[in-house]
C-alpha cells in the first residue's frame, strides 16, 4: 500500500524555517565574518583570507589546537576501547550480578551536569598528587566521552543474531575468535560512529578541561575562551569556522558508518 502524503502546513513551514535560522543562522553569519578583510567583526570589508594565514601564523593557538588533538585522539582511542568492552558486557552479560549498578555507574555522565564531574576528577587528581597537564586531561575526557560510545555500540550489538555467532561456534570457534570473526566486523562501523563522536565532544569541551588542565597544556577552546574574554577577534571567526567544518565532516561520516552497520545488519539477518 502507498503510504499517504503529509501535507504541511504554512505554520508548520514557518516554525521548521524559524528553528533551522535560529539554530544555523548565527553559524553562517560566523562563517560569512571570517572571510571579512576588516579588523572590526561587525564591519564588512570585503572578502579576504587573512584570518585564516594569521591563524596559521599563531603559535600560541597552533599549539593549543595541536594540544586538542592529540587529547581528543588519544581520549577517543581509548574511550572507544573500554566503551566497547562495557557494551560486549551489558549486551552479552544480561544475567551477571550488579548489571544494574554497572550501568548506572556507566550512564551517569550522561546526565551529570560537566561542572559536577569536571569538579570531582579535579578533586580526585589533587587528592593523588597528579600533575595537570596532558594525560589529566585526557583522563577526564574518556571518562565522559566513554559512555557515548557504549550507547552506540550497545545498540548495534542488540541488533545482531547471536544465532551468527553461535553457528560459528558449531564449526570450531571458541567464543573470542567466534566474536573477533563473526560479530566485531558487523558492529565495526558502529565503533567507528563512537570514536568520532568521542573526538568531536573531546574536541569541543571546555568546561572539564578548565578544571584538569595545567600550564603549557591548554586546550584550544580554552585558548579561543580566553581571546574572547578579551574582545572577538576576526581571527577567533576564522578558527571556529574551521571547527564547524571539521566536526561537520565527523558527523556526517558517523552518520553514514551507522548507516552501514544497519544495512549488513539487515543483510546478515536471516529471512
Amino acid at each position: 500500500m502507498a503510504r499517504p502524503l503529509i501535507r504541511l502546513s504554512r505554520f508548520n513551514i514557518a516554525s521548521l524555517a524559524l528553528g533551522l535560522a535560529f539554530l544555523y543562522l548565527p553559524i553562517v553569519i560566523l562563517v560569512i565574518y571570517s572571510f571579512n578583510a576588516s579588523q572590526l567583526v561587525t564591519v564588512w570589508g570585503g572578502w579576504s583570507l587573512r584570518w585564516y594565514s594569521e591563524f596559521f601564523n599563531d603559535q600560541a593557538m597552533l599549539s593549543a589546537a595541536a594540544m586538542s588533538l592529540r587529547v581528543a585522539a588519544v581520549s577517543a582511542t581509548l574511550a572507544t576501547l573500554l566503551g566497547t568492552l562495557a557494551a560486549v558486557a551489558l549486551a552479552r552479560g544480561e544475567r551477571f550480578k550488579g548489571r544494574t549498578l554497572f550501568s548506572g555507574m556507566l550512564y551517569a555522565p550522561l546526565v551529570m551536569p560537566e561542572v559536577i564531574t569536571g569538579l570531582s576528577l579535579l578533586l580526585l587528581f589533587v587528592a593523588l598528587g597528579a600533575e595537570r597537564g596532558f594525560w589529566t586531561v585526557t583522563i577526564a575526557h574518556t571518562t565522559l566521552t566513554m559512555c557515548f560510545v557504549t550507547v552506540i555500540v550497545q545498540s548495534r550489538l542488540s541488533g545482531v543474531d547471536r544465532s551468527l555467532e553461535e553457528a560459528a561456534m558449531d564449526l570450531g570457534c571458541d567464543p573470542v575468535r567466534a566474536f573477533v570473526s563473526v560479530t566485531l566486523p558487523l558492529i565495526a562501523p558502529a565503533i567507528v560512529a563512537g570514536w568520532m563522536l568521542a573526538f568531536t565532544l573531546s574536541l569541543d569541551d571546555l568546561v572539564i578541561a578548565s578544571f584538569t588542565t595545567g600550564p603549557g597544556s591548554a586546550t584550544l577552546p580554552i585558548r579561543i575562551y580566553s581571546e574572547v574574554r578579551l574582545g572577538v577577534k576576526p581571527e577567533i571567526n576564522a578558527i571556529c569556522s574551521l571547527i564547524v567544518g571539521s566536526i561537520a565532516i565527523l558527523i556526517v561520516a558517523a552518520s553514514l558508518a551507522t548507516k552501514l552497520s544497519s544495512a549488513r545488519g539487515q543483510n546478515a539477518a536471516p529471512m
